[in-house]
Order: structure tokens, then sequence, then C-alpha cells
């Protein structure tokens, strides 16, 4: 097979010029990325300048690794505020959904607004501290309860230990859960640590989804390998390929800009896969279409 062609330019955000070295197949989709719009002003109690990533940006980013779909989550940038991801979602069209972020006493009005404009769960971060309040384990039960009627699910970010003091609440919630960047699992212990135990033992159990995403947020030997989380990567995807799904990160927000190669995290998901084609099928095709309700892919 032909080396894949480079890019004759560079996409915001990402590092390198080269594409991913396989192609992704038809309807693969990112099912973890942000869109920040200068359009939209950030949360009044955000410090930090967030960065220009608006829609225009992220196709260049699909163009490149070869991704048709997209799940665009609220970043902690915004607070309660979903706008920039539901105006993402009327650009991105049937092609993406959304994950929103939003206080505990959302009512049901608002949130049939947002199931009518593509938002399919909620994400409640447990690592970052958030701008606009305190975010608790009680959010999860009380969310989840209000939501269940809809079908969507909660995302919940969350350290290794934060998991583990969770654990009996995350196994009783009556909608799906599915957890952020591989719950931030140290690669040290890979497959034999205590956390890992745990998301395998939710995993087993049917109610739980994993990101495969955030590679290098525990990463010690880095870019663009990230080697040290391949038996992390193989364990969980042997342990249980119909409950997961991929994720770029894109802008990757927590990184030093312009320092992570999307092409690079693409190759690690194949190593990860050890080159399976059904597999990666399954993992970036199928699995998002039965979590975020996207429609057949389209026959070209």
């Amino acid at each position: 097979m032909a080396a894949p062609l480079p890019l004759l330019h560079s996409v915001p955000h990402s590092a390198g010029l080269a594409r991913p070295g396989f192609a992704l197949p038809a309807g693969a989709c990112d099912s973890h990325m942000h869109i920040f719009d200068p359009r939209f002003a950030p949360s009044k109690h955000w410090t930090r300048q967030p960065p220009d990533a608006p829609v225009a940006a992220y196709r260049q980013l699909q163009a490149r690794i070869g991704t048709q779909r997209a799940v665009v989550v609220t970043p902690s940038t915004y607070g309660t505020d979903n706008a920039c991801t539901l105006d993402a979602l009327a650009q991105l069209g049937e092609a993406a959904r959304g994950v929103a972020v939003v206080d505990a006493d959302v009512d049901a009005a608002e949130l049939q607004r947002l199931h009518g404009l593509g938002v399919r769960g909620l994400r409640v971060n447990f690592v970052t501290p958030q701008s606009w309040g305190t975010t608790t384990p009680q959010m999860l039960a009380t969310l989840a309860d209000k939501v269940a009627p809809l079908g969507w699910h909660l995302q919940v970010f969350v350290h290794s230990e934060q998991l583990l003091a969770m654990a009996e609440l995350l196994r009783g919630l009556p909608v799906p859960v599915v957890v952020d960047h591989m719950a931030r699992l140290d690669p040290v212990h890979g497959a034999d640590g205590e956390a890992f135990a745990l998301l395998g033992e939710l995993l087993d159990a049917g109610n739980t989804w994993v990101k495969l995403s955030g590679a290098y947020m525990r990463s010690v030997v880095g870019g663009p390998g990230y080697a040290d989380t391949l038996a992390m990567g193989q364990a969980l995807v042997r342990r249980a390929p119909n409950r997961l799904v991929w994720g770029s990160d894109w802008p990757h927000t927590t990184e030093v800009p312009g320092s992570v190669d999307d092409a690079g995290l693409v190759d690690l998901l194949g190593r990860w896969c050890a080159g399976d084609a059904a597999l990666l099928a399954r993992i970036l095709v199928d699995n998002p279409a039965r979590l975020y309700g996207f429609g057949p892919v389209p026959s070209s």
C-alpha cells in the first residue's frame, strides 16, 4: 500500500503534516472534541484565554485524519452555557452529536430543547475545578434521573482515585456512564492497577463505556507514540471492544499548544487494536452509532 500523501499545510492546534498510517473506515467518529469560538464569551469566572478553535478549523482536522462524524463536548471554559456547542452542532449537521454541561437544577424543558438540537449526554467534570460551581457525586444521581427518559448517558471526567471512591454510585445509576480519557489510568500500573480492575468490572456489567482518548494526560514517555500506554490500551480493547469509543480531544487544551500530533493519536489507536480492521470499525463507527444515535453510514 502506498504511503499516505502528506498535507500541504498544517492544521490548527495539531502538530505535524503527516496523515495517519492507515485509512479510517467510512463513518469514523471522533467521539471527543471541543469547539472554541470567539463569538461566544467564556464564563465570567474563567480566567484563561481560550484557544481560537472554530468549526472551520476542526473541519481541517477531519480532512487530515479521515473522520466524518464528531461528538462536540462543551468545555469547562463556557461553564453551563452550551451556546458554542449548539452552534457547532448546527454547522456540522447530522454528522455530529453533542455532550452538554448543565447544573443539577436543569429542568425538563431545557433538556428537551438540547435533545432537539443534537445533544445526547451530559458531562460532569471532577478533574478540573468548575468555574460555575461545585461538582459533587450527588449531581450524578440527580442528573441521571432527569436524563433517563431521554435515553441519554452521563459522561464523567475523573481521576482514577475518584472513580474508585464513586464505584457504588456508578454501579447503580439508571443510565449509561461514559468514562472520559480512560479514567486517567496510570500507564505505570497498566492493566494491573486497582482502578483498571474496577473499570473492567464496570465494563463487564454492561452499563459503562470508556473513551479511548487523552493518552497524553498520564504518559511519561510522551508523543507522538505514547508507547507507555500500549499495554493499557490493548487491555481495554480486549476487555470490552463493544463499549469503547475513540476521541482526539482536539484542540488539546491540557497540553502545550501545537505539541500533539493527531495523526499519531490515530496510529496509536491502530496499535491498541493491533491493526485489526474489524476492531477499528467497531470502535470508530459501530459503537459511536449506538451510543450517540447516528444513522446508517451513507453509501459512497
